[in-house]
């Protein structure tokens, strides 16, 4: 038996669907919109936790976190991410349950890392990225307490897209898609991203692992691509000519400035800002040799899981109507 926390979401509605709903409980302070017959409703913060996870527990996947960047206060990352993970270590010990996998982020590294390994030093900006990073120290001292009986598989993934998701990636495809999509600089900069089918089939892998250990892993689905592949996918995948209008960078940055003042002026918002038109331009990528070398293959190549979202979100007719923000 898996019990995961927190898989109510995106990623934990697919990880049930990956593990199968005779082998999964779900812990979540939200229903699940698609397994609800095997969700508690159960806060990490609040009080039954020991009692919500059943007996037969053998491994524990902690998916629950704050995410979001306009959580406020902003002690509730904190509170959430950190004492959360505690709480759900301590009902781990009250029940003798030895094995967790636990979804941290490359938010630890902060921005403009050059493709940094599991070795690289952290440095997160932003409290997301700080309160996973003392999550995970939290973890490895909880492991360090019995190191030859406890299993703790940290997994951080990059950016997640996939069906039904409604986070960056997807509103950049659906910008893309749209043929209102203007490239801005040369479009060699790579994303490192990682399809929402091969997280869960390799949290499944971590999940297999329940010999006593620590395992690190970066989670990103190789060879990453540029901004021109990617346009080129959803060329590809929607059968559809896009206009080949660019812009040099200066000129983007400019434009964005431009609505930045625009923004202050009209106390507007607009999709178009001098951040996001950096960040656009700028490559971001981070290293997975650990995780692909570790005897798991990907059930999806990138282009296949694009291809799959990109049907699925602008062509596909009888899609449900579930869908998730980003996690």
């Amino acid at each position: 038996m898996f019990t995961i926390i927190g898989a109510s979401g995106f990623v934990g509605t697919r990880l049930i669907a990956q593990l199968g709903i005779t082998n999964c409980q779900n812990l979540d302070k939200r229903q699940s919109l698609k397994y609800p017959e095997i969700t508690i409703l159960q806060n990490i913060l609040e009080n039954g936790l020991t009692d919500s996870i059943p007996s037969e527990t053998q491994t524990i996947v902690l998916l629950a976190a704050e995410h979001r960047d306009d959580v406020s206060p902003t002690s509730l990352y904190y509170d959430v991410n950190v004492q959360g993970t505690r709480n759900v270590l301590d009902a781990m010990d009250k029940k003798g349950v030895r094995n967790i996998v636990f979804t941290s982020s490359v938010a630890v590294f902060g921005l403009n890392k050059k493709n940094p390994d599991e070795t690289h030093p952290v440095d997160p900006f932003n409290h997301y990225g700080k309160s996973k990073w003392q999550a995970e120290e939290v973890l490895r001292e909880w492991h360090q307490k019995d190191p030859g009986n406890r299993s703790l598989n940290i997994l951080r993934p990059t950016v997640i897209f996939g069906e039904r998701n409604r986070g960056n990636v997807y509103n950049l495809l659906k910008q893309i898609a749209s043929g209102k999509f203007m490239m801005v600089g040369n479009g060699t900069n790579k994303k490192s991203m990682a399809y929402v089918g091969n997280v869960v089939a390799f949290i499944q892998f971590c999940i297999n692992m329940q010999k006593p250990g620590y395992r690190l892993f970066h989670y990103i689905d190789k060879p990453d691509m540029n901004m021109n592949e990617l346009v080129q996918q959803v060329e590809k995948s929607l059968d559809k000519k896009l206009p080949a209008v660019r812009l040099p960078y200066w000129l983007g940055y400019m434009g964005g400035l431009s609505f930045d003042l625009l923004a202050k002026l009209t106390g507007k918002k607009f999709s178009v800002s001098a951040v996001r038109v950096k960040k656009f331009c700028a490559t971001t990528q981070f290293d997975a040799t650990a995780a692909h070398n570790s005897g798991f293959k990907a059930p999806f190549t990138l282009s296949e899981g694009l291809h799959r979202t990109l049907h699925y979100e602008f062509i596909d007719l009888n899609k449900d109507e579930i869908v998730f923000e980003s996690e």
